[in-house]
């Protein structure tokens, strides 16, 4: 299981919590961090490594999930869904039509994330593939058949260095 702080059930950033309470503490990023690094840990084994009681572990995770200020999902690789093949895809969209594009990539099953950038391209694209001829299917059938996309630049990942949900909040 991974733990995604600041990302709901679908990866995407929550709008940001005004006024809906406290903020992270340093407690709560103790707890995220255990989490993170196996979502599988009891609120018991929590409260123990911390020296805090299991109530007090039970409402903080209770408290950042309601807030949604943290998820806690199962994240199947790749392989498990049998697609082996991954690839980051830079998108140029016609501005007018970057909403309605990214909200139809966002629906594709073989997408895992759209993120809306400010660089070189309009949205970044991570999508994982059964084979060669899959993403070439994707590309041509689904990505060419869009209206308002102006051009896409293909990475094919060949080998994964690192792959993580841990990394530090403040």
């Amino acid at each position: 299981m991974a733990t995604r702080a600041g990302q709901d059930g679908n990866g995407a950033a929550p709008a940001p919590s005004r006024g809906r309470g406290r903020q992270v503490d340093e407690l709560d990023r103790k707890i995220i961090k255990m989490l993170q690094v196996d979502g599988r840990l009891s609120n018991t084994e929590i409260a123990r490594s911390l020296e805090i009681t299991e109530t007090t572990v039970r409402k903080r995770i209770a408290h950042l999930l309601q807030e949604r200020l943290m998820s806690i999902v199962a994240v199947p690789t790749p392989e498990a869904s049998g697609m082996a093949l991954s690839a980051i895809l830079g998108v140029s969209v016609e501005l007018t039509a970057i909403r309605a594009v990214a909200g139809t990539i966002r629906t594709y099953p073989e997408v895992r994330y759209v993120g809306m950038s400010s660089g070189r391209y309009d949205l970044i694209v991570e999508a994982f593939f059964v084979d060669q001829e899959h993403l070439l299917e994707f590309v041509t059938d689904k990505l060419g058949g869009l209206p308002g996309i102006t051009g896409l630049e293909t990475s094919i990942i060949l080998k994964v260095v690192k792959f993580s949900y841990e990394w530090e909040i403040g």
